[in-house]
């Protein structure tokens, strides 16, 4: 069985074979029991089921924690319902390490919050690099990033210190999402 490491949290991948939608409403119900562990309600919670959990498409589970407006997503893997079990681990680990105090509380708002436009910011970092909205290839991401920031890096002749800020942001923010 492969591992996966993600966010620091290294688990096994579990690849789902049959049973899609039951698997990723199992998924979704434990995100949100972990998540009560916490003190918040499935009110707090939103956690969009894909109507065809064997689809390629990414998951994410979106959170109101202490004032903040939390958030995950991920979809490095082929399958929906395998990307929701990546974001209901990560979670979960995170859950477990706030609640054994190996996280403060401000520790684990910092990792999960981001803005509530974030699709949209995402969206924007994959234009400013050149890439199709739904590339996940981080390889493919790293690879126009140098290119562009060796272009717009402000020693080079066509420096542009605006653009090569907006680039790295780009790459960063993508990154993040992907690691």
């Amino acid at each position: 069985m492969a591992k996966l490491k993600i966010k620091g949290h290294e688990f096994n991948e579990i690849i789902a074979r049959d049973s899609f939608n039951r698997r990723a409403v199992q998924y979704r119900n434990k995100i949100i029991d972990t998540l009560r562990k916490i003190g918040l309600t499935e009110d707090d919670i939103d956690i969009e089921v894909e109507g065809q959990a064997m689809k390629n498409a990414p998951a994410y589970a979106t959170w109101y924690f202490e004032g903040y407006h939390l958030h995950y997503s991920y979809q490095g893997s082929n399958k929906f319902v395998d990307n929701l079990y990546v974001v209901f681990k990560i979670i979960d680990l995170e859950v477990n390490a706030l609640l054994n105090k190996e996280r403060t509380i401000n520790e684990f708002i910092s990792e999960f919050s981001e803005d509530k436009d974030i699709k949209e910011q995402r969206k924007e970092a994959r234009d400013i690099l050149g890439v199709s909205h739904e590339t996940t290839d981080l390889e493919l991401i790293d690879k126009k990033y140098k290119e562009l920031a060796k272009q717009y890096h402000p020693d080079m002749p066509n420096g542009d210190i605006e653009k090569f800020k907006s680039i790295n942001r780009a790459h960063k923010m993508l990154k993040r999402e992907l690691l």
